[in-house]
């Protein structure tokens, strides 16, 4: 007996497949980083099995391959969301945002369990353009949100690092189909609060969350007045003991300040809330505002309207985004150039994005 037979070892392709091990040259295996182990990635139908049946492994590896840059990983994760799309939708999609130091996390735990009491399976996802600086701050969060996160009626997520705003969007929406087809039927979008981050979640929520702390000026939420007028329902955090005074003035100050934006498309009227994360004092009729929210522009139809406008928006920036990486790739060299000029003085901005785009037509019809 060889040294292979007697470890239990196969000691050949052929007695590897024995052991379910697939050849070396198997289009299954997914090459990874020198040191590390490779895995057998699943067909095409095994991935939509398992979102389908709420395989939870599974949905956390389809987002992987959404996530991926690799060419034959993206081809199968389009085929995978094809699949899946007819099954999703039926979620109520809830953007959360506010500035740091305003309680994210502490909300989004408290309220996810409370969503989760009323029978909802839980989706927690983040768009964090940071991340591929600092790493991001849902690995924090999730740490802090324990309790969401040991939950099987929970899914917590962090954004890809590395990642530009359009790219971690666009890989959050996708994501949202996935989480839908697996049986998620409440999904939290969690921003940072950088600024271009909010209108990013705005465009794929259907619910806009804004969260102030109590007592805090303008000047401290940091909050710009076109992120309040996206905000489809705020509520002022921390409303604890003798800071329940304060919350109530900023709540009233608020309300007051509303009345004053544009009237919403939807003819839907934001109202400003308090809340204690801690005593979950005023969480149940933040949830029973958004049912209500629901309610309304399911009747007055908006909500659809809002879904396919965001459709349509998905649309157009996708189409921008991969032919602004092709222009990318196409005019390397040229755009680099181009790039010193401008900043040198040398020539205007639209004069060199205008020999750009001349130059990159003939190229492309060569």
């Amino acid at each position: 007996m060889n040294s292979g037979e007697q470890s239990g070892i196969p000691s050949s392709e052929s007695d590897g497949e024995k052991f379910g091990i697939p050849p070396l040259d198997s289009e299954s295996v997914i090459r990874q980083r020198p040191g590390r182990v490779n895995r057998v990635l699943p067909s095409q139908e095994e991935f939509i099995q398992g979102i389908l049946s709420g395989d939870r492994v599974m949905l956390a590896r389809a987002i992987t391959l959404v996530e991926s840059s690799r060419a034959d990983h993206k081809e199968l994760a389009e085929k995978i969301i094809d699949a899946c799309l007819p099954h999703s939708g039926k979620s109520v999609r809830i953007g959360i945002t506010g500035i740091p130091g305003v309680g994210k996390s502490t909300f989004i735990e408290s309220f996810g369990m409370y969503a989760i009491s009323q029978g909802k399976k839980l989706a927690v996802l983040t768009i964090d353009p940071s991340s591929q600086i600092s790493g991001g701050s849902i690995l924090g969060d999730k740490t802090r949100m324990s309790e969401l996160s040991r939950n099987e009626s929970a899914f917590i997520r962090p954004s890809p690092s590395g990642e530009s705003l359009g790219g971690v969007a666009r890989k959050t929406r996708e994501t949202i189909y996935l989480c839908e087809a697996a049986g998620f039927d409440t999904i939290f979008v969690e921003t940072v609060g950088v600024g271009q981050s909010e209108t990013a979640v705005h465009s794929m929520v259907d619910l806009f969350l804004l969260l102030l702390i109590a007592g805090a000026g303008d000047e401290l939420q940091g909050i710009k007045r076109g992120i309040m007028e996206m905000a489809d329902l705020l509520a002022v955090t921390k409303a604890d003991g003798d800071n329940k005074i304060k919350a109530e003035m900023t709540r009233t100050e608020t309300q007051s300040a509303i009345h004053f934006f544009p009237t919403n498309e939807s003819g839907w009227i934001p109202k400003v809330l308090v809340c204690s994360s801690f005593s979950r004092e005023g969480i149940p009729e933040i949830w029973n505002q958004i049912l209500e929210y629901e309610k309304t522009l399911k009747l007055n139809g908006y909500f659809e309207v809002r879904r396919t406008n965001q459709a349509k928006y998905w649309l157009e920036e996708t189409v921008s985004q991969h032919l602004m990486e092709d222009f990318k790739v196409q005019m390397k060299d040229l755009y680099k150039d181009m790039k010193e000029k401008v900043s040198r003085h040398q020539m205007s901005s639209f004069q060199a994005a205008e020999k750009l785009i001349v130059e990159y037509r003939k190229r492309i019809q060569e």
